[in-house]
């Protein structure tokens, strides 16, 4: 399946009535009758939903309605083999390795457990503050919140490892490199 017939698979499956439909085809249900059955769509819906996961060949009729063996598998390794843009490029190797492991696309995938590797989020995290503004917490919260959910651990790290201070709570930039 190419890239196209991944984003295919993925938009076939971003409506609820056609993920109903082709749960009911991957539990058994065999025939339109058994999918509104399994469903409890209108039967006009219920083949509409089934049309489209056809289109996007998540669905087959072979002797009976069910899911082509390996199209999720194809769909997931289409996906890997995306030519991806390296947004980290710029950096020296062993930055670059450590945010293309845990940064894509300019989100945060997930909080290093090893401090090195953290420290290098972090100084990247701590670029977002401009040098010499004071930040309400709420525009901590806000700010970290565009990179990683979990603002209290990162606000936390940051100011334990001398990238942001806090007084009378507010914020400011007192570290990390600049760039």
């Amino acid at each position: 399946m190419s890239t196209s017939g991944t984003d295919r698979l993925v938009g076939a499956l971003a409506d609820t009535e056609r993920r109903r439909a082709f749960a009911a085809v991957q539990l058994g249900a065999r025939t339109l009758d058994d999918v509104v059955t399994a469903t409890g769509l209108p039967i006009d819906r219920a083949a509409k939903a089934l049309g489209k996961l056809a289109d996007a060949g998540i669905v087959v009729d072979d002797a009976g309605l069910c899911v082509p063996d390996g199209v999720f598998h194809d769909a997931a390794r289409a996906a890997l083999s995306r030519p991806g843009s390296d947004e980290h490029v710029a950096l020296p190797a062993e930055q670059r390795r450590v945010m293309s492991a845990f940064v894509v696309d300019g989100r945060i995938t997930q909080i290093p457990a090893s401090r090195g590797k953290r420290l290098v989020i972090l100084d990247w995290l701590a670029q977002d503050f401009e040098l010499g503004r004071r930040y309400s917490e709420p525009a901590v919260n806000l700010i970290i919140g565009q990179r990683h959910p979990d603002t209290a651990a990162l606000r936390r790290y940051l100011v334990d490892e001398g990238l942001l201070d806090r007084e009378a709570g507010e914020y400011w930039r007192s570290g990390g490199s600049t760039g």
